[in-house]
């Protein structure tokens, strides 16, 4: 893998962990109102499990399994 394509990845990897940061905020945000739409809720969490998966494909791509 050249530089390049790491930066690449590794900026992905940040840009994924801050939109599951902000999605977790938000649901946090929606459950606590008591008035949130549950569709959205639930669309929203199912949005957060598939960055998630994502953010385990980069770091294990980025971070190499080391056996010591």
């Amino acid at each position: 893998m050249t530089k390049e394509q790491e930066a690449g990845l590794g900026l992905e990897l940040a840009t994924k962990r801050q939109e599951h940061a902000d999605l977790d905020a938000a649901i946090h945000t929606l459950t606590s109102s008591r008035v949130a739409d549950q569709m959205l809720i639930q669309r929203l969490k199912k949005r957060k499990l598939t960055l998630k998966d994502r953010i385990v494909q980069l770091e294990t791509i980025l971070i190499p399994d080391i056996i010591a």
